[in-house]
């Protein structure tokens, strides 16, 4: 199987990754002294409701990952790259129906 290169699209980014952080990766972040990327998983704190994610503070629909950002070129980045999750790092583009180079195996 031939490993395809990330369009940058941010479609798996709006599914909320961060909601599937291990332990370890919270851990990581701590000693990492990361406490923006704690405060901001604290503040946030989602859980699913049906098909998709709610924020336990108020209620609202949580769209995407809190660290993606569209740049000026219209293509997407993570704001945590180097220290991302887990879920994040394991993900191969086109495994997934969520990503735009999925395609069905014949």
């Amino acid at each position: 199987m031939v490993k395809k290169e990330c369009i940058r699209c941010g479609a798996c980014c709006f599914v909320d990754m961060v909601a599937y952080a291990t332990a370890e990766d919270f851990l990581r972040w701590e000693k990492e002294e990361r406490y923006d990327i704690l405060h901001i998983i604290e503040n946030e704190n989602s859980i699913w409701a049906g098909d998709h994610l709610i924020s336990t503070r108020d209620g609202h629909l949580i769209g995407r990952c809190p660290f993606l950002i569209m740049e000026d070129n219209g293509l997407y980045s993570c704001m945590i790259y180097d220290t991302r999750p887990a879920v994040c790092k394991d993900f191969e583009p086109g495994v997934s129906i969520m990503c735009p180079l999925f395609t069905l195996k014949e």
